[in-house]
């Protein structure tokens, strides 16, 4: 028998099949991934994303279609990370624009969804590229397009849709000619049929246990309770309070700075996220009844947690045997509650990759860092967070990763209460060229020329490990051999770090070169660095070559040639 529909309940299924079945094949999207480097690869990246929104869904009980089409679009799109994440959540942002107006999904509404979907999706992405996760799912919205005239079976329509989006899969090596030469589809356009055919699992009856799987956090620069060697006398706030409210009255961007005034004269480490008709809200405070109050004049409230943080700190330094006496003594009394600092004209977040990094970056005025880079890309979430952080008129937001530019775009557009000025500087040299060239005298849009101008002067290289076989522009690399990188492609391959960062060296450096500066990560020494920059020197005696501790992960070398 024909199924004509699909309701809540069913769309429900499906998409929690479709984040467990990409969950599971992350891995081999991983694999696909041209460029073998140990970085937040495509899998993880779309996996986090939808997983982001399937947490929320997965707590939803008989959710009406409004409700699950918002769930599913606000989660994803917070939790979006790296690229094809963002253009993910853009996806199902514009699917769950239509749905969510229906009550049930017929052929007609899900060939709307689908063309709105790609219609979103091709919005978000400054220069589209054909042979992505974008081409396959335009397939799909133009043979969805086709389909609407010839039937009514939604489950017809589906196996016909992913038929097509698989052949149009299978073609994209022939519109990127980088991934013919490395013999693999897109990753993006791969992870996009894992969801796909999850979801149609779960429509034609297949039982799909939904898990929940533990993923590693971004890990951003720790200055509270989270810290082991502070103790306890040193958390001022002590109760971790975090809750969402359903909106029931009027919510206005003079509502919400009323909110955020009323907060911070009870606590610190303030977020509040609006979106719609929800609120979410994080404070540290000594008293979580008082917000929670103030917050039900709002409306109602859901998920909420609080935790004692001196609690929870007691117990992570005893369980790691290192507790003092000190440590475990009672907590002062509440301090008078300071003024909050006056907003500043301008202020700074950058993404960045390692302890010497950050502190460069903390040195040229960076008020917010988000630690996570290629081997982790930070969320859009993360990134709203460390914008709703800074207290400032306009913030800068520095991503320092191609793969990271998209999610900061995403949050500037969820950001309502301050001017947000995204550079979209794609490596850290770049940032820390930008983060240089800032003037005070200038207007934020002057600066944003001025400072995308002068980080494009700047050429960067790294020197990392091949984490699999691959070919690539006519070289054969193996795994486990070091690579040099510059803006463009892998440059040098070899088994030596420093013969392979010098060869690289040789392919940047031009008669315009004039400084030369090696950031040397956590698994290279000083006086190994220092030899290299001896060598370059020895070389290109009018170059002056500079030596600085970045102590980044996965990257022995991160250069940047001037």
């Amino acid at each position: 028998m024909a199924n004509i529909t699909v309701d809540a309940k069913m769309l429900c299924k499906a998409f929690l099949a479709g984040a467990q079945r990409i969950e599971a094949k992350k891995e081999y999207i991983n694999e696909l991934n041209v460029f073998p480097v140990p970085d937040g690869d495509t899998g993880t990246n779309m996996t986090l994303t939808i997983m982001s929104a399937a947490k929320e869904v997965s707590q939803m009980e008989n959710p009406a279609m409004k409700e699950l089409a918002k769930a599913i679009s606000s989660g994803s799109l917070r939790g979006a990370r790296g690229n094809s994440g963002v253009i993910l959540s853009q996806l199902l942002r514009g699917f769950c624009k239509v749905v969510g107006e229906h009550k049930e999904i017929t052929v007609p509404v899900a060939t709307e969804a689908f063309q709105r979907a790609v219609e979103t999706a091709y919005k978000a992405v400054m220069k589209p590229k054909e042979g992505t996760i974008l081409t396959v799912a335009k397939g799909g919205a133009e043979r969805a397009a086709q389909l609407v005239e010839e039937t009514d079976d939604i489950l017809y329509f589906m196996e016909e849709v992913i038929k097509y989006m698989d052949e149009v899969l299978a073609y994209t090596p022939e519109l990127l000619p980088v991934l013919k030469e490395a013999g693999v589809v897109d990753s993006g356009g791969q992870g996009l049929m894992e969801i796909m055919k999850g979801a149609y699992d779960a429509l034609c009856g297949k039982e799909v246990k939904f898990d929940i799987p533990v993923a590693a956090p971004v890990v951003k620069k720790t200055t509270g309770a989270a810290s082991d060697d502070i103790s306890t006398a040193d958390i001022k706030f002590g109760y971790c309070t975090e809750f969402i409210i359903m909106l029931e009255k009027e919510y206005t961007m003079d509502t919400e700075l009323e909110f955020k005034a009323y907060l911070e004269s009870l606590g610190d480490s303030i977020v509040v996220v609006s979106d719609d008709d929800i609120v979410k809200v994080h404070v540290h405070t000594n008293d979580p009844g008082l917000a929670i109050q103030k917050a039900l004049t709002y409306g109602s409230l859901t998920r909420m947690k609080i935790d004692n943080m001196r609690e929870e700190h007691n117990e992570r330094v005893i369980s790691g045997g290192e507790v003092a006496q000190a440590a475990v003594a009672e907590a002062p009394k509440e301090e008078p509650v300071k003024p909050a600092e006056p907003r500043k004209a301008e202020g700074f977040v950058a993404v960045s990759i390692g302890a010497g990094m950050n502190e460069i970056f903390l040195g040229l005025g960076v008020d917010s860092i988000i630690e996570g880079g290629q081997t982790m890309n930070p969320s859009t979430e993360d990134v709203l967070n460390a914008i709703d952080g800074v207290n400032a008129d306009t913030v800068y937001v520095l991503p320092n990763n191609k793969n990271i530019i998209l999610a900061a775009e995403q949050a500037k557009t969820l950001t309502e209460d301050k001017n947000v000025v995204v550079i979209p500087s794609k490596t850290v040299p770049q940032g820390i060229a930008a983060l240089i060239n800032f003037a005070y005298d200038k207007t934020p849009e002057e600066n944003a020329e001025l400072m995308t101008a002068e980080m494009k002067k700047v050429k960067t290289g790294q020197v990392t490990y091949a984490v699999r076989d691959t070919s690539i522009d006519g070289m054969e690399i193996k795994q486990g051999n070091i690579m040099g990188l510059d803006d463009s492609t892998i440059r040098a391959v070899g088994d030596s770090v420093e013969d392979t960062a010098y060869e690289l060296l040789v392919n940047m450096i031009d008669e315009d070169s004039e400084l030369i500066t090696l950031y040397y990560g956590e698994e290279t020494s000083e006086e190994v660095a220092e030899a290299l920059a001896s060598r370059i020197t020895e070389s290109y005696p009018e170059v002056e070559v500079e030596v600085h501790s970045g102590n980044q992960p996965i990257y022995y070398y991160v250069i940047s040639v001037e």
